[in-house]
């Protein structure tokens, strides 16, 4: 039997305020990094619900998807696991909402607001090429409904497949 590839799924919150744009700051194996709010798709859960519980978890603020701003696949060298990793990166525009009182998740340092010009100036910080790309398409425009994704209740656990 011949193994299966499968991408590692995440999702990314593209959040602008008067020109800055949210990232977070994180340990990685490659050292300190800067994201955006992002982290990986689970088993029970629509792409919405993920990147709404990720901007949670690592901003401590709610999350309200407005839009898709675009899917994106990119290749990564581990250099923890020594092996390759794709990622297919889902990113969403939307609204930054109430703040609460609760520890980052784990890795994350903190959250700080940075301009396009600020972040373009520092790629070699970057979690990945996407961190960038996601936000020239956020400032390109580029937008798709939400109903582009559909999610079956089997998923989340609504009705039994």
């Amino acid at each position: 039997m011949t193994d299966i590839w499968k991408p590692s799924v995440t999702v990314a919150a593209i959040i602008e305020r008067d020109g800055l744009f949210l990232l977070v700051e994180e340990e990685t194996s490659d050292g300190i990094c800067l994201n955006q709010p992002a982290g990986h798709l689970e088993p029970s859960e629509s792409l919405e619900q993920a990147v709404v519980r990720e901007t949670l978890e690592e901003t401590a603020h709610d999350f309200l998807p407005t839009a898709l701003i675009g899917m994106y696949m990119s290749r990564y060298l581990s250099s923890r696991a020594g092996q390759e990793i794709t990622y297919l990166r889902f990113a969403f525009a939307g609204d930054l909402g109430a703040v609460h009182d609760r520890a980052l998740d784990h890795g994350i340092l903190r959250t700080v607001w940075m301009t396009h010009a600020d972040l373009a100036a520092c790629p070699d910080r970057h979690r990945s090429p996407l961190v960038l790309q996601c936000v020239q398409d956020y400032l390109n425009g580029k937008r798709t409904p939400l109903s582009l994704l559909y999610t079956h209740p089997s998923v989340t656990g609504a009705v039994h497949a």
